[in-house]
């Protein structure tokens, strides 16, 4: 699945979306590269975020209701109630059916959540399974946004690039990786990093510790967040690309299947901005959780992402929805187990 472009987004998403009639209760409501809404709910500040899933053929109960509780972590807000729709491409599937709810109950158990309710059902018109998950939580401390970056603040990375989009090939198109020359080892790694697709604990902990800005890399993966992050704060973030973090095992699928692990969906890690003074505490906070934490990049005056490698600086203006690593392979490689 791919995100429409900026343009189509401001025409045909944001512009009707403007016309409606204001509601005071409505703090935050949808703006682009933020991760929540927040409604005032007569006293609790009430925060929620849904999102699809149908780049995935295994897995997909886990995978949803992660990629969605990860978006309320991300603005330092828990994540309570579930809501969950589950559709598939035909009423023979029930056994596919239980497996997404099994998954999805077992995910919501990690992270402290409840599935409250949702719907479940199938259609002609899906080729593979769809699930989508709205996770609501009350904000009872700061909220982090993903524009709250101030110039002078360090910008850091949890875990890698590409951890996602690297499970997911790893587990939906194995007998591609094998003939791509990947080893069954390899493999196995690959499909790991679905362990580690969760950012709850490492997003409230950070938050904590002084998150200036906090984004969760999804569709566009590291480049696009980073892009998402200096949009929404006015501000330019300058990134030292040797910095960045990716596993070996990203690494070797990203040769193996030609992809740009920095533009590659990257649930399982987190961007953020901390002031310097904030740093040491922030580094405490991942070494409990045992979680990497690298600085990349400083946040400076001005607009755009300036990538900074040995070959030279590439200088990034806009940012891009409809680009994703992922979605692009997908589209050469069809649907899992088609080749």
């Amino acid at each position: 699945m791919s995100k429409f472009s900026r343009p189509v987004l401001e025409r045909a998403v944001y512009a009707p979306l403007s016309r409606q009639e204001k509601d005071p209760s409505v703090l935050l409501g949808s703006r682009f590269g933020e991760d929540i809404a927040l409604v005032d709910a007569g006293g609790a500040l009430v925060a929620s975020h849904v999102d699809p899933i149908v780049g995935a053929a295994k897995g997909i109960g886990r995978l949803a209701v992660h990629v969605a509780c990860n978006d309320l972590a991300s603005s330092a807000v828990r994540p309570r109630w579930l809501q969950l729709l589950v559709l598939l491409p035909g009423k023979e599937r029930t056994g596919d059916l239980k497996t997404v709810m099994d998954e999805a109950v077992e995910a919501a158990a990690e992270v402290g959540a409840v599935i409250v309710g949702g719907h479940s059902g199938y259609t002609s018109a899906l080729s593979r399974p769809l699930v989508a998950v709205t996770a609501m939580g009350v904000a009872e401390g700061r909220v982090v946004s993903t524009g709250g970056a101030q110039e002078g603040d360090r910008i850091c990375l949890t875990r890698g690039a590409g951890l996602e989009g690297t499970a997911i090939l790893a587990t939906d198109y194995e007998k591609e990786a094998i003939r791509l020359g990947l080893t069954p080892d390899e493999i196995a790694q690959g499909r790991g990093l679905s362990a580690v697709l969760s950012v709850v604990p490492e997003g409230l902990a950070l938050a904590a510790a002084g998150a200036t800005a906090m984004h969760d890399p999804t569709r566009g993966g590291v480049v696009e967040a980073l892009l998402e992050m200096a949009e929404a704060s006015g501000k330019a973030f300058r990134v030292d690309c040797s910095a960045l973090p990716v596993p070996p095992v990203v690494r070797r699928f990203a040769e193996a299947f030609a992809f740009d692990p920095l533009r590659m969906i990257s649930s399982g890690t987190l961007v953020l901005t901390l002031p310097e003074e904030k740093l040491p505490r922030a580094r405490k906070a991942a070494e409990e959780l045992l979680l990497p934490l690298a600085v990349i990049g400083t946040v400076e005056a001005g607009g755009g992402v300036r990538l900074c490698g040995p070959d030279g600086e590439t200088f990034l203006e806009e940012a891009e929805p409809e680009q994703d690593e992922l979605a692009r392979l997908q589209e050469l490689l069809g649907p899992p187990g088609g080749r």
